[in-house]
């Protein structure tokens, strides 16, 4: 007797993600979240077959926190990894990028929001999205 087709299993979290793309959260005192993902041809930087960047700016539009995938960057230490990983994030506004092991889109998005109130709270400032926006808004 054949077995009934299963309905396709839905990733919630990646559609979740995935209405983030052109976001921007902003936050008090100037600060602000831009979030940019699109599917991608899966390839070997990308075997997920997303491109994708989520950054905190300050008051001055400088970007201190980045989760992204659009360079590659080598291992930290000696791990004994070599060539390059592409997803990755930027711990510090000058930090060149930390390979970020990708597990799904949702924990992606909750190690993104975990640094950024890491970085927040350092600066004495609370997470606490104060309005909503998109990147194709006119200022």
């Amino acid at each position: 007797m054949p077995q009934p087709k299963r309905p396709p299993t839905i990733d919630y979290g990646l559609a979740l993600l995935l209405d983030y793309d052109g976001r921007i959260e902003y936050l008090p005192e100037g600060y602000h979240l831009k979030f940019e993902i699109k599917r991608a041809q899966a390839s070997d930087a990308r075997p997920h077959g997303l491109s994708y960047s989520f950054t905190l700016h300050d008051a001055r539009n400088k970007r201190i926190v980045g989760f992204d995938n659009a360079h590659g960057v080598k291992p930290l230490g000696r791990s004994g990894k070599k060539g390059v990983e592409h997803d990755h994030w930027h711990r510090t506004s000058s930090d060149k990028g930390r390979p970020y092991t990708f597990v799904d889109a949702a924990q992606l998005l909750k190690d993104f929001y975990n640094e950024v109130q890491r970085v927040l709270r350092e600066r004495g400032i609370e997470l606490d999205v104060i309005g909503e926006g998109t990147t194709d808004q006119k200022d």
